[in-house]
């Protein structure tokens, strides 16, 4: 879903770090060209019997956490469960306890009995971890894991565009057709 409607309108279909194992399986082609994100579709072939063909994109954010990060917080919190996001390198996916989208971190920690996580994903999920888990504690697995595009929207610009109806973004209505049909098919599986 991380991709533009123009690179939507292109793919057959697309999925998210969530839904993406059920959507790869869901395809009767063995064959897949996976794009934007390699990592991601790295991971997701280790979980399918599907044949991938990378793209060479990714999550900087993702990208800049390394084994060597995973293992250092191992050391200082050696009693916590290490929870990462499936868009890391697969070196690091196969130190972490579980793989899981943002959504599924939330979820996998609220049901846990686990009281201590190594969070390797956008540390702004810690935020609302803490809130919504008060009792438990949350280390992050690297101080770098800051997304410079989500911290480019502010509460305000939020604001503005749905007051002011501001940011207003235009797709031509081909790639719009096209990019929809992809999104719908996601969302049939």
């Amino acid at each position: 879903v991380n991709s533009s409607a123009q690179v939507k309108a292109e793919s057959d279909i697309c999925c998210t770090s969530a839904n993406g194992i059920g959507v790869v399986n869901s395809l009767k082609e063995n064959k897949i060209l996976f794009v934007p994100d390699e990592h991601l579709g790295r991971y997701l072939e280790s979980k399918t019997k599907k044949e991938f063909i990378f793209w060479k994109g990714f999550c900087p954010t993702h990208y800049n956490l390394l084994p060597k990060d995973i293992l250092r917080a191992k050391k200082e919190h050696p009693k916590a469960e290490i929870l990462v996001h499936p868009e890391c390198r697969l070196s690091v996916i196969d130190l972490a306890d579980e793989a899981l989208s943002t959504n599924g971190m939330l979820e996998y920690v609220k049901e846990s009995e686990a009281k201590k996580f190594i969070i390797g994903t956008e540390m702004g999920i810690i935020h609302r971890l803490k809130k919504e888990n008060p009792n438990k504690n949350f280390y992050p697995a690297s101080e770098n894991l800051i997304c410079p595009s989500m911290k480019l929207i502010t509460l305000k610009e939020v604001a503005e565009s749905l007051e002011k109806m501001r940011y207003q973004i235009e797709v031509p209505e081909e790639v719009r057709k096209k990019a929809k049909k992809s999104l719908d098919r996601m969302l049939e599986v």
